[in-house]
């Protein structure tokens, strides 16, 4: 269905390659067989191969009379669409993704735009809007490249690509070729350099050129981790080691084989190369990346799924279709063909058609009759048996005899089951050949024909080669494009190639056959209905195994396993002469292809293998699914190769290399079938003799034959034969000595590597077999020894019951081998238990067999459970004495029954069949039948009875003998409930007849006698009572009726009845019925006056009456009705009359002449006279009157409409006709609206009065010029008029050119303007309408001459040099083309090129407007920016003149009018104003200026913060070269470019400055920074000053100057007055780190060397400081020394040693918490063994403190003491939990020494340490003084 009209090409627009011609291509075969040919579908096509396949396409015409009946409903078929865009078939842009080609050209730009060439992605713009460079490249890609689009000038081709559906300018053409020339020429030289990889010398230029640009080579290594393009990341190198083990394949989900992945360059994943498809042999070059980036999901191609529609909506939709395109008339194919190959090509537009294709018939149904679909009514039933059988059915084709497909079992859409196929005009099916290389058969059932087009499968490979030149593109982008079957190609360019085209037109009941190979595609001619299958017959074989080859090489998912399909037929198939030598032959191909690889897996070391699972149902291919390889997702039928670690991957043996890593002997073969076998079934398709079969089993010997296969060992090398050889030797061994379960195993894993092979192998195979069978044997004797020795320990044990016993059978059929397999030792002796088991089983037969006793029976059973052999007769023998027990317990409960009827005879009769059954002699039987004879007669008795007629007193004797019987006889049940029922309805008779008068609800009597009486009837007992009843019942029935006519109104027929049969049953002198004949006699005379009032026409009154006196008579009236209805009708129709009744009407809307024709004509089927209907009649006559009157204006205003006379011809009473017409019409509208109807003439009379007050006011334009707004107004004012004539199209043609012409004069000035073109056609035309506008003539004349005049002007300006176009003239040009140009290209130019120049200067003040303020001037404000970098540059060169000369830095002036300071640091002069101080700070002596201050400031470095804070706004360089760029395009000169490319020159040289500093101070490591300091302080305030930076030049000035702060704050902290901390030293050295400040600088390592100096005595103090004493005093004293002298604070580690040095108790050691009390007076420390304390003491008072305290050691005896020791090292003093209270006399003491600071304490400390001990109160401040600095210690004890 097309968007849209079809349009032609426009013109100026270059066209493609000429449509097709259906004569230009020659035609396939026809053939027409006759009956006998047309029997066998497949004989047929076998016989016209020859001739027919080198056309790849025949249609074949069915004999006269074959016409199968059309099988679906074509009511209720609805079936889905999919939207085809035909014009996109061929000429479609690529679905390359944007992104992806964005990303890959600017790393090309980036890698080789040279030294000055472009580093990053310019925009393009092309015919004022972005262009797509794309687009631009796969189009020029189509066409051949630049060279060829060039040589054959198809830049207009190229044009449609980019901007489809625009008109393409010479001057586009032009301009595109340029743009293509500067952006994409060397993008596409360098493509085809990487697609030429193989050639050494391309891949040396590219690594040459990544080397020279920035020294990195691309390697095969490198393409796998992302530095695979020229420049790649460095980051992405730095991950190289970590991506060999965590990338996945996409395909095959393994991340092994690492050295042969590609890496996407866009999305980072992964694919092997041989997983890809195709697979490629080796890495490409250059940049690469997967299917997944180069494809765009939004611009993909395809069919869109589309709606459901049934057969008939899809129908108007086809022929709609074809109406747009072809009218109603006939049209030819050629007609068809060659507009489908324009719509293709892309010539006419956008077009697209709906296709109901590929219907699964299976779903939809098919158009061939089939046995299980319902056959329509219309269709005769032999008719739908014969062709629902006809092997011409496409639903049976595939599967007749001599096809390869019968042996598929399950149905392939397609291939087994049909698709249908519901096509429109141009629905299209492109070019392909079939799945698997099918045949394919194609029937149209019914519609339009098909034309086919076909290339022979010989030429499949040249089409191909035509395919991939002609769309280079769409194959790049989609390298599998022909499965995609959605691509057309003109059929002229393949003949052009010298590719053989053949053509077909297929007829409604034609068959055509396309070969296997053979591409094929067309379209259709209209709507039609066509069926298609595929079928393989048996020539189809080779062809099968290319497709099958070609899945593998593309890695698809084939249709079906070609080997499993092969094999199948060749094993189950009914093969014939005509099969079976194509299936040979191809056996032979799939066994030699598996021999080679087999044997190249042995080579490599895989000996492991094993069969398939078997299939369940061998005989059909498909039923069940085999396992795919992984890398090339074919099916893996005949062999697979799988490892241990990945045990759900299998991959084919051709890529056995891909699977894992692992060693080669972990690996295992599957197969299904060896080598050997696969041969066998080769050769046995050939039908021959005995002595053939002997030759051919040599042959295949020797075919098979691997014995000369050499592996290379150890030492040497070894056949495939010796080592078999070898292994049968052993076996034989094997087998002869005792039996080994380890040796049987290791030989037949030894096996695994010959049992595949071929029949040079059957020895193997034999052996393997007597092996698997003796091992079977011996572990089955073994086993069975096992559990009867396990069974004998436990014989008398409850666990024997558990024990799963040996089965007789198993047994002996172990025994039964002869000779036995092998030597196992158990043997004779199971055999012994198994003989006596048989005799056993022989006396339990015996017994079975024979009527016995059950004492016998159990004897038996308990020798049988003595065995340990299980047999199973003793179950048997077990199941019948269990039987027999239990029947025995059923008899004795029913014997004890004594209720009456406990027992049922069945089941009397049921336990003697089964003691009968048994035969099993016991004295109970004859019981039971004693039993059984009394049921007898009893129910002989019953019987009797119930077959005769019953009364109540004979059957309640019977009953009464019986009434004691124990057993439940049927008969005496039912006798028994039949008597029960009889006694109960006599009963319940008697109540309702006693009470049944007495009810005042006769309905109740009603119902209760009727179910009496039924009930009656229903007894099988006779009673007397029944007569009486009904009788009751019939005057019951009589009174109710009479209660409910007197209740409700009934018809007088209905109450005379009723009284009738009141008096038959001798009732009807009841009240009811009394009161019943009265209502009857009053009813009566009414009804008689009513039928003669509606016989005659009466009054109203009349009739109201007779209803008023019918409201008192209770019956239901007959006439009643009529006279109601008649006077509704009457009202009804006075109601309706009111309005017309009436002189006026309040909405005259209400009143219509048609509702006034049917009211008169109501009046006069009324019953009642009134005289309303004259008054009606009478406004009727004169409605009829007006619109005559009307008609006859209307007449008046259609035959001035017609005149024919041209207006200027016309009479000069013209206008006074129209005038007059138009005063009449206004009258006669007064006229109707007057008479209050709404008439529809009187909106006719509107509209002529209308449309003549427009053709007055048309006729007045002759006489001036009117505006455009009048004009307009007049030409919309006609647009709904339904009014037409001669006179009108006259006018209106007149005012359409007045139109035209008014706004090709007053447009110019408009935004929509008209084209000249256009203007010049207004001005030809109006020789062809037939008035005059002579004014408006003579006007549209002078502006064409404005025009034409103004073009030449612009024509003489771009005659000039770029040069001498100035900007001023070109703007004069813009305002003279606003007013006077009409729409042309000179006119876009103009405005185009202004547009773009002043886009140009609005984007430069936007970037400088911000840096330069107030000035309005472009010019100006780029000149004042150059001063600023003239100033930039004289500081970088010239720092010292300007110092020399005395001028202010910030200003460059030296007046002497103003107040100078120079700075104290760098000597710079600075105006007072410049800093913003005033005259009072012009003395100051120690000034500095902000740089100097930035530069030595003491604030620290920060990566949040900047070293860089201007003070003013500045402009980014980039920006300016970006402008620069864009202004090389203007077309004229302008003075901004020139002053721009200036500064932007001079802004490079600052930058080349600067960058000189930086490297500078960046490789400076030297102790002196004086000069680097100086530098990068000139750097600081050349780029303050300059108003153009550089973003990554900042960044390294910035990093320089943090870098030289960090070496000035590092300096002051190593050389100040105080010690540094360890974390002021760790804090610096973090920042220099991050930094990244070379490890060799003066700074750095001189920070490092005091830092780890510090961390290493701060580690030792802290480790002396808790050692409890460990370390003696010296050691502590040099320690506390040596970190007095670091040339770092330790304060505080210092502190924690020398209160480690402190002693305590009298013995002068350490403090020891587990072991120490403290004072509870003075709170001094001693230990409880110095003292002589318990341990459980809580206060003590040391002896100081309490002098009286008796027990202390005397200093005397504690000094010469043997126990007395040297104390090692003190320890701090603690908190004793003992200890009740605390005092803090320590943290008064200390906080007041911490004011002093004393540095040689540690002589005293030594001293006081060593001194003997005197101990006395008043010595506690001595003692509280070793807690604070050694030399204050000294000196208390000194004043002591």
């Amino acid at each position: 269905m097309g968007k849209g009209k079809p349009r032609s090409v426009e013109k100026g627009v270059v066209g493609p390659t000429p449509s097709v011609a259906s004569s230009a291509i020659p035609a396939a075969p026809v053939y027409y067989p006759t009956h006998d040919e047309f029997k066998d579908p497949l004989d047929f096509i076998y016989k016209i191969r020859p001739e027919a396949e080198p056309y790849g396409i025949c249609r074949i015409v069915p004999p006269k009379g074959w016409k199968p009946p059309f099988a679906l409903d074509l009511d209720s078929f609805t079936f889905p669409t999919k939207t085809q865009a035909i014009h996109k078939l061929q000429s479609r842009p690529a679905a390359s993704d944007s992104k992806t080609f964005d990303l890959d050209y600017s790393r090309f730009l980036k890698d080789h735009g040279g030294g000055g060439g472009r580093k990053s992605r310019k925009r393009v713009v092309f015919e004022g809007e972005d262009l797509d460079l794309c687009k631009l490249f796969n189009a020029v890609k189509r066409f051949g490249g630049y060279d060829k689009v060039v040589d054959g000038k198809k830049w207009g081709d190229v044009a449609r690509f980019v901007r489809s559906g625009a008109k393409v300018s010479d001057c586009a053409k032009h301009v595109l070729c340029q743009l293509y020339r500067e952006h994409l020429y060397d993008y596409e030289n360098f493509c085809k350099l990487m697609n030429r990889g193989t050639a050494r010398s391309g891949k040396k230029e590219v690594k040459e050129d990544c080397k020279s640009d920035h020294g990195v080579q691309t390697s095969a290594l490198s393409k796998r981790h992302h530095h695979k393009s020229i420049g790649g990341s460095e980051v992405k190198n730095c991950k190289v080691k970590e991506e060999e083990h965590d990338q996945i394949c996409e395909q095959c989900k393994s991340g092994l084989h690492g050295e042969v992945m590609l890496l996407c360059d866009r999305c980072d994943k992964g694919w092997h190369i041989y997983c890809l498809s195709p697979p490629l042999k080796q890495i490409p070059p250059g940049n690469w990346y997967c299917f997944n980036c180069l494809n765009s999901d939004s611009d993909s191609f395809g069919f869109v799924p589309g709606k459901h529609y049934s057969l008939e909506a899809f129908r108007r939709i086809a022929e709609r279709s074809t109406r747009r395109w072809f009218g109603q008339g006939p049209v030819s194919r050629v007609q068809i063909e060659k507009k489908f190959w324009e719509i293709v090509e892309g010539s006419v537009g956008e077009v697209e058609v709906m296709y109901g294709n590929d219907l699964d018939t299976s779903v939809y149904g098919s158009g061939f009759p089939r046995v299980a679909d319902q056959k329509p009514q219309s269709i005769d039933e032999k008719l739908w048996l014969d062709y629902s059988t006809n092997p011409w059915n496409l639903n049976n084709l595939p599967k007749l005899k001599g096809s390869m497909l019968q042996a598929v079992h399950h149905n392939i859409t397609g291939v087994m089951v049909p698709w249908l196929y519901i096509g429109m005009l141009f629905s299209s099916f492109c070019w392909h050949f079939e799945d698997h290389c099918f045949y394919s058969m194609n029937y149209l059932h019914w519609g339009e024909p098909k034309c086919w087009y076909s290339v022979p499968g010989s030429q499949a490979s040249a089409f191909e080669k035509v395919m991939r030149s002609s769309l280079p593109d769409l194959f790049d982008a989609q390298p599998d494009l022909l499965f995609q079957l959605v691509t057309m190609l003109n059929p002229s360019v393949l003949q052009e190639n010298g590719v053989p085209v053949y053509s077909i037109l297929q007829e409604p009941g034609n068959f055509v056959i396309t070969f296997p190979r053979s591409y094929h595609g067309g379209f259709n001619l209209g709507l039609n209905c066509a069926e298609a299958v595929n079928f393989a017959p048996a020539d189809w074989i080779p062809h099968g195994a290319f497709g099958a080859d070609l899945y593998q090489r593309y890695h698809k998912t084939a249709v079906l396993s070609h080997e499993e399909l092969l094999c199948v037929v060749a094993q189950y198939g009914d093969v014939d002469s005509k099969v079976s030598p194509y299936l040979k032959k191809e056996l032979l191909r799939i066994s030699d292809k598996e021999k080679s690889w087999r044997a190249k897996l042995w080579k490599n070391g895989i000996i492991k293998s094993s069969r398939l699972a078997p299939r369940k149902c061998p005989k059909y291919v498909g039923t069940e699914e085999d396992p795919a390889c992984i890398i090339c997702q074919q099916y893996l039928y005949l062999s697979a190769v799988v490892c241990s670690c990945r045990p759900s991957s299998f991959v084919c043996l051709e890529h056995w290399e891909h699977l894992c890593e692992c060693k080669t002997v972990k690996l295992r073969l599957l197969y299904r079938h060896s080598l050997a076998e696969l041969y066998d079934l080769a050769f046995s398709m050939d039908k021959s003799t005995s002595e053939d079969k002997v030759e051919c089993t040599s042959v295949r010997r020797q075919s098979s034959c691997l014995s000369a296969l050499t592996k290379k060992v150890k030492g040497g090398s070894i056949t495939y034969g010796q080592r078999a050889t070898k292994w049968l030797q052993q076996s034989s061994t094997i087998l002869q000595n005792v039996f080994l379960t380890d040796a049987f195993v290791i030989a037949l894993k030894k096996a695994e590597q010959f049992v595949w092979a071929g029949s040079e192998m059957d020895s193997v195979r034999d052996m393997v077999k007597k092996l698997t069978e003796a091992k079977k044997w011996a572990e089955g004797i073994r086993d069975c020894m096992t559990k009867i020795e396990l069974w004998l320990s436990y014989q008398n044990s409850s666990l024997n019951q558990i024990q799963n016993p040996i089965q007789f059978e198993f047994v002996d059929e172990l025994l039964r081998f002869n000779p036995v397999p092998c030597n196992e030792p158990h043997y004779h002796k199971l055999k012994e238990y198994t003989e006596e088991a048989r005799l056993l089983i022989q006396e339990i037969d015996t017994a079975l067999s024979m009527c016995s006793k059950m004492s016998e029976l159990e004897l038996l059973y308990s020798r049988a459970c003595g065995l340990p052999i299980y047999m199973k007769e003793s179950k048997k023998l077990e199941e019948k004495i269990s039987s027999t027990k239990a029947w025995l317990d059923i008899f004795r409960k029913c014997i004890s029954a004594k209720d009456p009827a406990a027992l049922e005879v069945d089941f009397l009769y049921k336990l003697k069949s089964e003691i009968t059954d048994l035969q099993v002699l016991l004295p109970e039987t004859d019981e039971l039948q004693n039993l059984l004879c009394q049921a007898e007669s009893c129910s002989a008795q019953c019987r009797d009875m119930l077959e005769s007629p019953m009364n109540l007193k004979s059957v309640g004797l019977l009953l009464k003998d019986w009434d004691n019987f124990t057993v439940d006889v049927p008969e005496l049940k039912l006798l028994r409930h039949y008597y029960s029922d009889a006694i109960s309805w006599v009963s319940c008779f008697n109540d309702v007849l006693g009470r049944a008068h007495e009810q005042e609800d006769q309905c109740n009597a009603v119902d209760e006698l009727k179910r009496i009486f039924d009930e009656g009837l229903s007894l099988k007992i006779q009673v007397d009572e029944l007569p009486l009843v009904e009788i009751e019942l019939k005057k019951a029935y009589c009174r109710e009726k009479a209660f409910k006519a007197l209740d409700s109104k009934m018809s007088l027929e209905f109450i005379q009845e009723l009284l009738d049969e009141a008096t038959m049953l001798e009732i009807k002198g009841e009240k009811e019925f009394v009161n019943l004949s009265s209502v009857l006699g009053v009813a009566l005379p009414w009804e008689e006056r009513a039928r003669e009032i509606l016989s005659h026409e009466a009054s109203i009154s009349d009739f109201e009456d007779m209803i008023r006196a019918s409201e008192n008579i209770f019956a239901m009236l007959p006439s009643l009705n009529y006279v109601k209805e008649a006077l509704s009708e009457a009202n009804i129709w006075l109601r309706s009359s009111k309005p017309y009744l009436v002189s006026t009407c309040a909405s005259s809307s209400l009143r219509t002449v048609e509702e006034l024709k049917m009211l008169v004509s109501q009046s006069k089927r009324l019953k009642i006279s009134m005289e309303e209907r004259r008054t009606l009649e009478l406004v009727l006559n004169n409605c009829k009157i007006w619109e005559y009157e009307a008609c006859s204006l209307l007449d008046d205003a259609r035959h001035l409409f017609e005149l024919d006379n041209t207006v200027h011809e016309i009479s000069s009473d013209l206008m006074s006709r129209v005038e007059d017409l138009i005063t009449r019409i206004q009258s006669a509208i007064a006229s109707g609206v007057s008479l209050g109807f709404d008439f529809s003439d009187i909106s006719k009379l509107e509209a002529s009065c209308s449309t003549l007050r427009w053709c007055k006011r048309a006729l007045s334009f002759c006489n001036y010029s009117p505006s455009l707004e009048d004009v307009l107004e007049v030409a919309e004012a006609l647009s709904d008029s339904s009014v037409s004539g001669a006179l009108l199209k006259v006018l209106v043609n007149g005012v359409e050119w007045l139109r035209r012409a008014t706004e090709g004069i007053s447009r110019p000035r408009n935004s929509r303007r008209c084209k000249l073109t256009d203007v010049q056609a207004v001005l030809t035309d109006y020789q062809t309408i037939k008035m005059t506008f002579a004014e408006v003539n003579y006007q549209l004349e002078e502006a064409i001459g404005k025009h034409k005049l103004w073009q030449e002007q612009v024509h003489n300006f771009f005659g000039l040099s770029s040069r001498e176009r100035a900007w001023s003239s070109i703007l004069q040009l813009k305002e003279l083309g606003d007013t006077v140009a009409f729409s042309c290209s000179e006119l876009d130019l103009i405005l185009s090129e202004v547009e773009m120049v002043e886009n140009w200067k609005k984007r430069c003040m936007d970037n400088i407007g911000s840096v330069v303020q107030n000035e309005k001037s472009l010019l100006h404000a780029l000149e004042k920016i150059k001063q600023t970098l003239d100033r930039s540059l004289f500081i970088y060169d010239n720092s010292q003149d300007w110092k020399e000369r005395n001028l202010c830095f910030y200003c460059f002036n030296d007046s002497e009018d103003q107040d100078f300071l120079n700075c104290s640091t760098c000597m710079d002069r600075y105006h007072l104003r410049c800093i913003e101080l005033t005259a009072k700070d012009a003395g100051l002596g120690n000034f500095k200026c902000p740089y100097c201050k930035k530069l030595k400031s003491e604030s620290q470095f920060s990566n949040e913060g900047s070293l860089l804070r201007f003070g003013k706004k500045r402009i980014e360089l980039n920006a300016l070269v970006e402008l620069l760029s864009d202004a090389e395009h203007f077309c004229l000169w302008i003075g901004e470019r020139d002053v721009l490319n200036q500064l932007v020159e001079k802004a490079l040289a600052c930058k080349s400055c600067l960058r000189e500093i930086v490297n500078l101070a960046s490789a400076n490591v030297d102790e002196d920074i004086s000069v680097i300091s100086e530098k990068l302080t000139t750097a600081l305030k050349a780029s303050e000053v300059a108003c153009v930076y550089d973003q990554h030049d900042n960044c390294a000035l910035e990093l320089a100057l943090a870098k030289n702060l960090w070496k000035i704050q590092v300096n002051r902290l190593l050389n100040g007055v105080q010690k540094p901390t360890l974390q002021g030293i760790q804090k610096h050295l973090k920042k220099g780190l991050a930094m990244k400040i070379s490890p060799e600088d003066y700074y750095m390592l001189k920070l490092t060397n005091v830092n780890c100096l510090g961390l290493q005595w701060v580690e030792l103090a802290k480790k002396v400081a808790v050692d409890c004493g460990a370390l003696s005093l010296d050691k502590v004293f040099e320690i506390v020394g040596e970190g007095e002298k670091l040339p770092v604070d330790v304060n505080e580690e210092l502190k924690m040693l020398r209160v480690r040095c402190m002693l305590y108790c009298i013995c002068r050691k350490p403090f020891d918490p587990g072991r120490m009390i403290a004072c509870y007076q003075c709170n001094e420390w001693y230990h409880f063994d110095c003292m002589k304390l318990p341990c459980t003491s809580e206060v003590y008072i040391c002896p100081a403190c309490n002098p009286s305290c008796t027990g202390l050691p005397t200093n005397h005896d504690r000094l010469t003491s043997g126990k007395f020791e040297e104390p090692k090292t003190p320890s701090p003093r603690h908190t004793n939990p003992r200890k009740k209270q605390k005092r803090d006399v320590h943290a008064t003491r200390n906080e007041d020494s911490r004011s002093f600071r004393y540095t040689s304490g540690l002589e005293c400390l030594r001293w006081h340490n060593r001194k003997p001990f005197r101990r006395a109160v008043r010595k506690r401040v001595e003692l509280q003084s070793l807690s604070l600095p050694p030399f204050y210690a000294h000196n208390n004890n000194c004043a002591q």
